[in-house]
Formats: structure tokens, C-alpha cells, sequence
């Protein structure tokens, strides 16, 4: 006699269990899904994100940081102008550090440009940097004779890999998954919101909500309690 009834509740519950979506939609208050949507869409107006500049940040420290170890090494030589004039006017690919410079310029001018103004949500342009980078400097290890002018010899090719392959990284790890995710949640946030508005059509906001004047109630009640006592007593 029990079975049918079980039947039934086993097969309610089944429908229940396919329908979880729909479930989620229902729990979701409202008020925190606009709330959400506002805090990504308020996101989308900065134009950057939090993320996005700071790798732009980054970039920049890669410019000034090889820029000051390479006014160390002018000043190490035996001063800035004399050796500034060797290095640049009579400029020697095997010995010069100047070059070095110039790509961490090449770098910054190129990642800004790409990612800070024109916002790219791709690695093409960090990838040229980095393989424009690695090739040079690979080059020049091999070819220039940096090894025998003691310490910036290692120093300034070095510190300019690794920030390069640090910036592709970051780029690649951190700013293109960290926004993809943003966007799919702002996303998932309108939808939901979309699916609890057709769901809930005839929701009435706190302003809606109608109730009768206090003053009408209370005439009612009086004039019953009068016409009570207006009745003869038997």
C-alpha cells in the first residue's frame, strides 16, 4: 500500500535533484546580486584593473631599475659624461652597456603602449618583447666581452632576463586569467539576476506594499462599539 505514495516522493525528489539551477536562482537574494553586479561593473568603468596595473607598475620598476645600475656603471668607470660619450657616441657593441639600456626602454614603451592604453587581452605582445629580449642578450653574452669589465658584466644582462621572463609570467599567470575570471563572474551575476527577475515577476519592493490608514480602521471599530450599545437590552 506504501509503495505508490513512495513512488511518487522518489520521483518528486528526483525532479528536485535535476533542477539545481533553478534551486540556486530561488536562495539568491536579490539585493547581494545587484550589489555584485554594481562592485564589477564599477571594476569595468576604472578602465584598468587592480591587477593590470600593477604589472604596468612592474614594467616600470624593470625601465628605472636597469637605467639606475647602468648610471652605476658610467659612474663606476671613471664618471658619468666621459664614459657616457664612449658608450653612446662611440658606441661598440662588444663593450657597451648602452644597448642594454635601450631594450629595457624597448620593453616599457612596448608593454605600456600594448597593455596599459590599448588594453590587450592577449600574450602576443609580451611574448616579442621577451623572445626580442632573451635573443639579444643571448647574443651579446656570447659574442661581446661584458665577462672581462668585472661585476656589471654578469649583472646587467641578468637582472634584464629575469625581468623580462618575470613580466611574461606575471602577464600570463596572474593578469589575462585573474580578468578572464572577473568577466565570467559579472556574467554569471546578470544572468542569475536576469533568471530571478522572470522568476519572481510580481516582487514588490518595500514601497509598494500598500496598508490602509490607521484613521479608517479606528472609525470602523467606533462605530461598531456604538452600534452595540445603541441596542435595547432584553
Amino acid at each position: 500500500m506504501n509503495r505508490v505514495p513512495d513512488d511518487a516522493e522518489n520521483a518528486h525528489s528526483s525532479s528536485v535533484e535535476s533542477c539545481p539551477s533553478l534551486r540556486d536562482v530561488h536562495s539568491i537574494n536579490p539585493a547581494q546580486l545587484m550589489a555584485r553586479i554594481e562592485s564589477y561593473e564599477g571594476r569595468e568603468k576604472k578602465g584598468i584593473s587592480d591587477v593590470r596595473r600593477t604589472f604596468c607598475l612592474f614594467v616600470t620598476f624593470d625601465l628605472l631599475f636597469v637605467t639606475l645600475l647602468w648610471i652605476i656603471e658610467l659612474n663606476v668607470k671613471g664618471g658619468i659624461e666621459t664614459t657616457l660619450e664612449k658608450e653612446v657616441l662611440q658606441y661598440d657593441y662588444s663593450s657597451s652597456y648602452f644597448d642594454i639600456f635601450l631594450l629595457a626602454v624597448f620593453r616599457f614603451k612596448v608593454l605600456i603602449l600594448a597593455y596599459a592604453m590599448c588594453r590587450l587581452r592577449h600574450w602576443w605582445a609580451i611574448a616579442f618583447t621577451t623572445a626580442v629580449t632573451s635573443a639579444f642578450l643571448l647574443a651579446k653574452v656570447i659574442i661581446s666581452q661584458l665577462f672581462s669589465q668585472g661585476a656589471f658584466g654578469y649583472v646587467l644582462p641578468i637582472i634584464s632576463f629575469i625581468l623580462a621572463w618575470i613580466e611574461t609570467w606575471f602577464l600570463d599567470f596572474k593578469v589575462l586569467p585573474q580578468e578572464a575570471e572577473e568577466e565570467n563572474r559579472l556574467l554569471i551575476a546578470q544572468d542569475a539576476s536576469e533568471r530571478a527577475a522572470l522568476l519572481h515577476p510580481g516582487v514588490l519592493s518595500d514601497g509598494q506594499f500598500y496598508s490602509p490608514p490607521e484613521s479608517v480602521a479606528g472609525s470602523d471599530e467606533e462605530s461598531e462599539e456604538k452600534q452595540d450599545s445603541e441596542k435595547p437590552v432584553v
